[in-house]
């Protein structure tokens, strides 16, 4: 089973307990009129323990059934688990859900705490960074994608297969374009794991919610932070 998550930095340095208290007992409704339904959002399971806060966004998303050539309009609600930490005086972010999810609910995030979008921003691991990680697992790194490519009619180049930091292609697609993504084998945790420049991170090993979690903020926020020129 895949795990999916994206990393976000807040353009503020907010305590963790403000932060708090602005989700605290989050709810918002809405009504769908035309379908006397009420779609719900909230915050729950909040909880604050040192330098990390957790919680889970619920949201209903309005589905629509074909029963017997009648349309109807139900409902799903979706959980989505999200923390909060602080690292080298940086407030982060990981939403764990896919990419375009993961971006609409730090926007949703960004609203509730700071009452406007802007203030969740996106985490950049520069390419040279992202370089370096995938050198430190060079012998299991089994993907590499590169983008802003030079060479005309071209946006995207990609290699497949081990040890790929050690062949001729490699060189070349490094002068022609940066690195985008790379899936490697980490060598502390074992898991095989995707990260691409924007910090969205996919583990292909079959984990917990919990362990997703302590990997990304243990090995890919340091990532983050050297970009940023902090030491982890």
């Amino acid at each position: 089973m895949v795990t999916a998550g994206k990393l976000f930095i807040t353009g503020e340095r907010t305590p963790l307990e403000e932060i708090a208290q602005k989700l605290k007992d989050y709810k918002a409704e809405v009504a769908l009129e035309d379908a006397d339904l009420t779609l719900l959002t909230q915050v729950s399971e909040l909880e604050l323990k040192g330098r990390r806060l957790e919680g889970v966004l619920s949201r209903d998303v309005p589905i629509r059934l074909n029963k017997r050539g009648t349309v109807e309009i139900s409902y799903r609600t979706f959980q989505t688990p999200f923390v909060f930490e602080i690292r080298d005086g940086n407030v982060f972010l990981l939403v764990v859900e896919k990419k375009n999810i993961a971006n609409a609910i730090a926007n949703m995030l960004s609203m509730i705490v700071y009452l406007g979008i802007g203030n969740i921003l996106e985490a950049e691991i520069p390419p040279e960074v992202l370089e370096g990680y995938h050198k430190a697992n060079s012998e299991a790194t089994k993907v590499v994608f590169f983008d802003s490519v030079n060479i005309p009619n071209i946006n995207k180049l990609s290699l497949y297969g081990p040890s790929l930091s050690n062949t001729t292609l490699y060189s070349q697609y490094l002068q022609h374009g940066k690195l985008w993504y790379v899936v490697v084998t980490s060598k502390k945790y074992g898991y095989v794991v995707g990260v691409t420049r924007d910090s969205v991170v996919t583990i292909f090993n079959r984990i917990s919610t919990q362990d997703f979690i302590d990997f990304c903020f243990d090995e890919i926020v340091g990532l983050i932070i050297q970009g940023l020129g902090g030491r982890f």
